[in-house]
């Protein structure tokens, strides 16, 4: 609930506090003393959109802060989704800038107006005369029902297969639209991947046949250069292998008499037989080496096909010509396969329908009855509110087919007597009607779904006398189990209150918490307008309940 609510700063307010009450908080005052604007700072704290030309001093920042005791709302996992620091008691401040910048804070984080609207959904509802509107809106009636409901469990429930479901059938219709197309594209897709898979590719072989062509394409010059080593390694007479063979013997020759030609001699011994395995290897070299104009023609048109093939795919090398086979592979196994897998996929998107429908089923049948408890406590309110003649219907009827909120459709049947005919009710009720029928929804609803804080704002335009103490009667009911925010101009409204603040203007606008005697004179002052009299001030006391 708020428990404290402070402003700087805005509009025409300079700076108030106001410190609330746990249950009824009653807010009186003349038209056009403020009590809008205080609704306006409020609506603040609760995310609502900002505008710079609120600044009552364009030089400073506005500054409005809300204190929450939140102990016992089952916050807990919205904090801790939303990366917050948990604690019983939540201050929420906004903060404008006179550039027009806008920042919350939740307990001194800084959070987005996405999460603070979240979160004050969880903490406050605000009603005025004008959501009287709200009846010709189906999410509204939707919301009134599963509210009295308490579908928050199976909603969830059902929304996360609706989803599952709609996904289903996304992926089913993507499917059936791929496999159309790929239908369509068989043929080239198939001729692409035909004419790569024959061509038998193989990552590394151009490099490969690009140096076996170079070889090929110059045998003679390999030739002279093989054949002229291995005679100058080989000659009989002046060949280099044959010399070493000779410089071993001589060393070997001396080495009793000269030491160093043992190591000598062994040195050139290694040099005679690393030369004469070259010479070796020369030889064979030079007997394999061999023109070949088939095999240099074979090469050639190999490397041609791969250059054509490089450049009409527009590819790198041969690697991603691999990749682009293996691709165009792929696709057609898709296309042989599209049948298999949307038969797949038609399973699975009418098991998630099946799941999704139990799951409305029970949605269904449990508006139902909530909408049968709603209709007894609206007509029950309703008689209490001087229109016992008056009739209200809940009535759900199945809409075709699945929708985001299940598979019901809700209207609000009304009629002003007991002869009139039963029409929705934003088609025939006059505006203090649905006024009266919105104050028992809401009535019934946040009792139901246990919001900390709901706030009216002047639900009770329209009535008077009797029916203005049985709409005070609700309220303060209501504040039983909740706190109450309730701005009236009604005396009869106003006494109900556990307390009561002044809203008044000089060049600003103030509010202050009244004492005793101060409602005594407020109500006596709505009862009597701008003189009050003694007899209004004994029934201002008779309202409020203390000695005359």
């Amino acid at each position: 609930m708020l428990k404290r609510l402070s402003v700087e700063n805005y509009a025409l307010i300079e700076s108030l506090d106001m410190q609330l009450d746990d249950h009824l908080n009653i807010i009186t005052g003349q038209t056009g003393a403020g009590k809008s604007i205080l609704l306006g700072a409020l609506g603040l704290v609760l995310g609502n959109r900002a505008d710079v030309a609120a600044l009552l001093d364009q030089g400073r920042n506005c500054v409005v802060e809300g204190e929450f005791d939140v102990e016992g709302y089952g916050l807990e996992g919205f904090f801790e989704e939303n990366d917050l620091d948990y604690d019983d008691a939540v201050v929420v401040r906004r903060v404008i800038t006179p550039a027009g910048k806008s920042r919350a804070y939740v307990n001194d984080l800084p959070i987005s107006l996405a999460v603070l609207k979240e979160l004050s959904g969880r903490l406050i509802d605000i009603h005025s005369q004008h959501q009287s509107l709200l009846v010709s809106d189906a999410a509204f009636r939707m919301r009134m029902v599963d509210g009295v409901a308490e579908n928050g469990a199976i909603r969830a429930k059902y929304d996360a297969l609706y989803g599952e479901w709609r996904t289903a059938e996304r992926e089913l219709a993507k499917a059936r639209e791929e496999a159309e197309q790929s239908r369509k594209d068989e043929e080239y897709v198939r001729y692409q991947y035909e004419q790569l898979a024959t061509m038998n590719l193989r990552e590394g072989e151009l490099e490969e046949l690009e140096a076996e062509q170079k070889e090929l394409a110059n045998v003679e010059r390999i030739q002279e250069a093989l054949g002229g080593s291995l005679e100058s390694l080989n000659a009989d007479e002046g060949g280099v292998v044959s010399a070493l063979k000779n410089v071993v013997n001589a060393l070997a020759d001396v080495e009793d008499v000269y030491a160093p030609s043992a190591e000598l001699a062994r040195r050139t011994e290694s040099a005679y037989i690393e030369l004469k395995d070259i010479a070796a290897e020369l030889a064979d070299a030079l007997e394999r080496i061999d023109a070949n104009p088939q095999r240099l023609a074979t090469v050639e048109a190999r490397m041609d096909t791969l250059y054509s093939l490089i450049q009409k795919h527009r590819v790198a090398d041969e690697r991603e010509l691999i990749e682009l086979r293996d691709d165009y592979g792929r696709r057609l196994q898709l296309i042989t396969d599209s049948g298999e897998h949307i038969a797949t996929l038609e399973r699975r998107a009418k098991e998630c329908q099946e799941k999704a429908s139990e799951s409305a089923k029970v949605l269904t049948e449990s508006r139902k009855k909530a909408g049968e408890k709603l209709q007894k406590g609206v007509m029950k309110m309703l008689g209490r509110l001087g229109m016992e003649s008056a009739r209200f219907v809940c009535e759900i009827a199945a809409t075709d087919g699945l929708t985001a909120s299940g598979a019901d459709e809700i209207c609000f049947m009304f009629a002003s007597g007991s002869d009139a005919a039963l029409r929705p009710l934003e088609k025939v009720a006059s505006g203090g009607e649905i006024s009266r029928v919105m104050l028992c929804l809401k009535a019934l609803v946040a009792k139901s779904a246990k919001l900390p804080t709901i706030v009216f704002d002047e639900i009770d335009t329209g009535v008077s006398g009797r029916i203005a103490d049985v709409t005070g009667e609700i309220i303060a009911d209501l504040s039983e189990s909740m706190q109450v925010l309730n701005i009236t101009h009604l005396p009869q409204v106003a006494s109900k209150g556990d307390t009561h603040f002044l809203v008044y203007k000089d060049s600003r606008t103030h509010i202050r918490k009244l004492t005793p005697q101060e409602r005594v004179e407020e109500i006596a002052n709505m009862l009597s307008g701008s003189s009050v009299t003694d007899a209004a001030r004994q029934q201002a006391r008779l309202l409020l309940g203390v000695e005359q």
